[in-house]
């Protein structure tokens, strides 16, 4: 298993009896005035406010995946500004099956247009004060991050 430099590991450790696939993703903060957009995903075994984003497939780079799973969890458009930071989580990916190291990169932007409702099943936006979403996150890297960006604003 490869250590990421200078990414944090959140959550539950590596467990050593279990192969982990690499699964890079990239995810937003959305910031409109003192509100942040959230995807809240619902399906049979979870109910969870996240920040939008997931999974870079091969042959795709960071920036065009995320403004392909904002539209896909959100129906969002957005303006990207810069990455915040990062961090890695070992977990169970259910919807496919596998083990994964998930490499978590963070980036700041602002929303844009709404274009529609999110064409990913199970998944709706939410608009939340991003003083509560710090708290409501299911990932603990991304409260980490966002608690982080509001020390500093």
């Amino acid at each position: 298993m490869r250590n990421i430099a200078g990414l944090p590991r959140t959550g539950r450790p590596a467990k050593p009896d279990v192969a982990y696939r690499m699964r890079p993703g990239a995810y937003a903060v959305l910031i409109r005035g003192r509100d942040i957009l959230l995807t809240r995903q619902i399906t049979d075994d979870i109910d969870e406010l996240q920040l939008p984003g997931g999974g870079i497939d091969p042959g795709e780079s960071p920036l065009p995946a995320l403004i392909r799973e904002l539209r896909e969890e959100t129906g969002y458009t957005a303006t990207i500004r810069r990455r915040i930071g990062g961090y890695r989580d070992f977990t169970y990916m259910l919807e496919y099956g596998f083990h994964a190291q998930k490499i978590c990169h963070v980036y700041l932007g602002q929303p844009g247009l709404r274009l529609g409702a999110p064409k990913e099943s199970g998944h709706c936006a939410v608009w939340m004060p991003i003083t509560e979403a710090a708290q409501a996150l299911a990932s603990c890297g991304s409260r980490q991050i966002l608690k982080a960006l509001l020390r500093r604003a």
